[in-house]
């Protein structure tokens, strides 16, 4: 038997280490053969304040279980329903059996339809895409469902062919007519184009002409765009940026960017160099402190960046480097992949601020209250 105690000191009147902060969200992955229930990941949600996460389907058992919860879900159509779905009946049908059972109960506040279809290896997709999106929201109408479930789809950010410095944004060449289309659907829903960014990567690939205090939000020079003059402390701002721009030269504007998908591995392969828990925990940390402060990016400094978190547990089953199974904030068994010894102070106005710390605790509360797994 497994009991998880954390310790979380609020200067709210309740627990929690996210609690006021509603533009931070979670990715909650299920490519693993040992993760706990999801009665107890809700128990877990709710013990740290988080109310909104992501999962890549439409798991029933996570739907049902989430119901009367406090938790705004995104859900996922995947990739390969996309040719299913493109077909209005059969989208309508999918709605039908994969949303309208569950929800208002369930909070679904966002439909994926594909993720990272643009720079999938199956190019035969991107034709797919748009109509799979637009048969999805016209069935959403039809069952008077559209007012609450926004649709979109998550795209890497190698769907860029330039993002520095941020005013060179442009998308790759050979997805710029379909993109086009999405942005069109974008900007006529209100629905917002979904970034998976990481620094990490980026520092991996060149740890000698990258700085890591850049890429992990601590102090440092930053960089100037030459073009706007505009100042950045952190390199997920600028690659967020550089989507502003992107879409700006196809002709859009004022359509708002939110990061899917961001995070930082904390053990990799010895050719995956940054890949640490120390690494890990500073990103995370000075992340969470600027969602505390409701900042937006030097480009949209007043619009608030809603960023989701990548990811909830360590999942043992993903392919691919070292990395990949190590990006969770959380072990299978609920202890901590490491300790993010957070504590930060944010003031939000000029009567609010909290004082928050997040570590693991043996003797004091017991959060969540029913968590009992078999290792």
């Amino acid at each position: 038997m497994i009991h998880v105690f954390l310790l979380f000191s609020l200067c709210f009147s309740d627990y929690g280490f996210l609690q006021g902060v509603t533009s931070l969200g979670i990715n909650y992955g299920q490519v693993g053969n040992n993760l706990p229930p999801p009665d107890r990941v809700l128990d877990l949600l709710s013990s740290l304040k988080i109310t909104k996460a992501r999962i890549y389907d439409t798991n029933p058992q996570i739907l049902t279980t989430f119901a009367n919860s406090n938790i705004e879900l995104i859900v996922t159509v995947e990739n390969q329903m996309l040719p299913v779905v493109m077909d209005p009946q059969k989208a309508l049908q999918w709605v039908s059996t994969h949303i309208r059972p569950y929800f208002p109960a369930t909070k679904i506040t966002g439909i994926a339809v594909g993720n990272e279809v643009f720079t999938d290896d199956d190019t035969s997709l991107i034709g797919y895409l748009v109509p799979a999106i637009v048969s999805i929201h016209d069935a959403l109408v039809q069952l008077g469902l559209d007012r609450y479930i926004q649709v979109s789809t998550s795209n890497s950010l190698a769907v860029l062919e330039e993002s520095y410095p941020p005013s060179s944004g442009s998308f790759k060449s050979e997805v710029s007519g379909a993109m086009s289309q999405f942005l069109q659907f974008l900007s006529s829903t209100g629905s917002p184009f979904w970034i998976n960014a990481y620094p990490y990567f980026a520092y991996k690939d060149a740890p000698n002409k990258i700085s890591l205090d850049y890429v992990l939000f601590n102090r440092n020079p930053g960089m100037v765009d030459p073009s706007t003059n505009l100042h950045y402390d952190n390199m997920l701002y600028a690659q967020v940026d550089a989507v502003v721009y992107a879409m700006f030269r196809l002709g859009y504007d004022g359509i708002e960017v939110r990061v899917s998908e961001t995070g930082w591995p904390s053990k990799g392969d010895p050719d995956e160099i940054g890949a640490t828990a120390e690494n890990a925990a500073v990103y995370n940390r000075n992340l969470l402190r600027r969602q505390m402060s409701n900042e937006g990016t030097p480009l949209r400094p007043n619009m608030r960046l809603e960023v989701y978190l990548f990811a909830l547990f360590n999942e043992d089953m993903k392919p691919g480097p070292t990395s990949e199974r190590n990006y969770g904030l959380f072990q299978p068994d609920g202890t901590m992949a490491y300790n993010v010894s957070l504590s930060a102070l944010a003031t939000t106005s000029s009567t609010s601020s909290a004082s928050i710390s997040l570590t693991s605790y043996a003797t004091k509360v017991k959060l969540p209250p029913r968590w009992n797994i078999k290792a």
